[in-house]
């Protein structure tokens, strides 16, 4: 009976391993192809307000015209969303949507003045209450890891290409 039972768990993990494979990614690219897809239709179609954090942009960033930031961002999460969602050049942008979405917690998300681990834990949130608001933007970085690290999975041009 136990046998059995421990048998069937272990099948039952070889097709979640199966599924996995196919599935797993596709859910992370999908999720983060609309999350950077309207984050940069957002910036296309408004107004350029990195002016006013342009000073906070790790180096050698602060240094170039707002501008340029402005774009860059803007293009970087539109056209890396398109690629996520076809699972195209999938490492790349995956390693491209890191660095935008750190220069955006270093700019943006993280708390202005904290002295104590727990008064930057409050900055853990989605809502900035003066305290900042990384939870999102870390979230981004956890789900872009697998991507970089690991790639786009089966159910992607990548793979086909890679055929």
């Amino acid at each position: 009976m136990v046998s059995t039972l421990i048998g069937r768990c272990q099948a039952l993990g070889e097709r979640l391993d199966v599924a996995g494979v196919w599935l797993a990614p596709l859910g992370l690219r999908l999720l983060l192809a609309w999350e950077f897809w309207e984050a940069g239709l957002a910036k296309l179609q408004g107004e350029n307000w990195f002016g006013a954090i342009a000073h906070k942009f790790p180096a050698p960033l602060h240094l170039l015209p707002a501008d340029l930031n402005w774009t860059l961002a803007t293009w970087a999460e539109l056209i890396g969303a398109v690629a996520l969602l076809l699972g195209l050049g999938t490492r790349f942008f995956a390693f491209v949507l890191m660095g935008v979405t750190v220069v955006a917690i270093a700019s943006v998300h993280w708390p202005a003045d904290w002295d104590t681990l727990s008064e930057l834990a409050r900055g853990y949130a989605v809502t900035d209450r003066g305290f900042g608001n990384f939870k999102l933007p870390l979230l981004f970085l956890a789900m872009l890891l697998p991507l970089a690290l690991r790639g786009p999975g089966r159910l992607s041009l990548d793979a086909l290409l890679a055929r």
